[in-house]
């Protein structure tokens, strides 16, 4: 795992860059960081400005860290990720997760753009109930660290009180929430049309390259989490034209209202 020195050198430079941190962060995946414009009082700093710390290097993901207030609820945001395809190490794709559990983060809200396959439709916002990690990584392979249990319990890594938060809002404002089940895949390929048929029977409703080691770590570090998927796209084999990244752009653009409206909401009732 990380050495503590480093998660504690990156969340003392963090601090002493932004000042004080809020006790809820978000991280924002593909197409969705146009939130970040929404948080009054800014304060940014570049992931690049980080020793140690990975950067972002996929259209969507600006990578910076945002300090401000969200409908007046000051939130930590993430203005994009990095990925285990990108060639990072997947130490190196949670370490901001260990750095959030160093600078005292509580709640986590988890999103990314992810491609439909059961129950769900383009555009669609939904909530992950729960995740398929078969091709995981897993991120707490190796030593023991200060941050984690060795052996986790993983019966409730989206918390139930958080989805059910999260729904509330959603109904308040008349926005349509999926449940359901995220399967991850390591990428850069998209899943093929027989990944996909075999992801359908196993129960998933959505399929993505991110999230799940966030997640899996945020669990391990006590922190609570709930995650939200944008349907950007069907998965393959479910759609006549071929799948391209732009498109995942597009539909993140075109739901950004809805989503921002959800996040915005939401983050009150933490």
């Amino acid at each position: 795992m990380h050495k503590k020195e480093i998660v504690k050198s990156c969340a003392e430079l963090i601090k002493e860059k932004m000042g004080k941190i809020p006790s809820t962060a978000i991280v924002l995946g593909s197409g969705l960081g146009n939130l970040v414009e929404k948080m009054s009082d800014r304060i940014s700093l570049d992931y690049s400005d980080i020793p140690n710390f990975p950067v972002s290097t996929v259209a969507g993901h600006d990578g910076r860290f945002v300090v401000g207030k969200l409908n007046g609820v000051p939130i930590l945001a993430m203005k994009g990720r990095v990925h285990y395809y990108e060639g990072y190490p997947v130490e190196s794709v949670v370490l901001p997760v260990y750095i959030m559990a160093e600078l005292g983060i509580q709640h986590l809200i988890l999103t990314n753009a992810a491609g439909g396959v059961n129950n769900v439709e383009q555009g669609d916002l939904m909530a992950i109930e729960d995740h398929l990690g078969f091709n995981l990584q897993n991120p707490l392979i190796g030593k023991q660290n200060s941050y984690t249990e060795r052996f986790p319990d993983m019966s409730e890594i989206y918390k139930a009180e958080m989805i059910r938060k999260l729904e509330s809002v959603a109904t308040e404002l008349g926005i349509k929430l999926k449940k359901g089940v995220y399967a991850y895949s390591t990428g850069p390929t998209y899943e093929t049309p027989a990944e996909i048929r075999a992801f359908s029977v196993l129960g998933a409703s959505a399929v993505g390259m991110s999230t799940v080691p966030e997640a899996v770590v945020a669990n391990a570090c006590g922190i609570e989490v709930c995650a939200i998927s944008c349907i950007t796209n069907m998965a393959a084999g479910m759609q006549e034209h071929r799948l391209t990244h732009q498109e995942v752009i597009d539909t993140a653009a075109s739901v950004n209202k809805k989503f921002t409206e959800l996040i915005t909401n939401f983050v009150g009732k933490l």
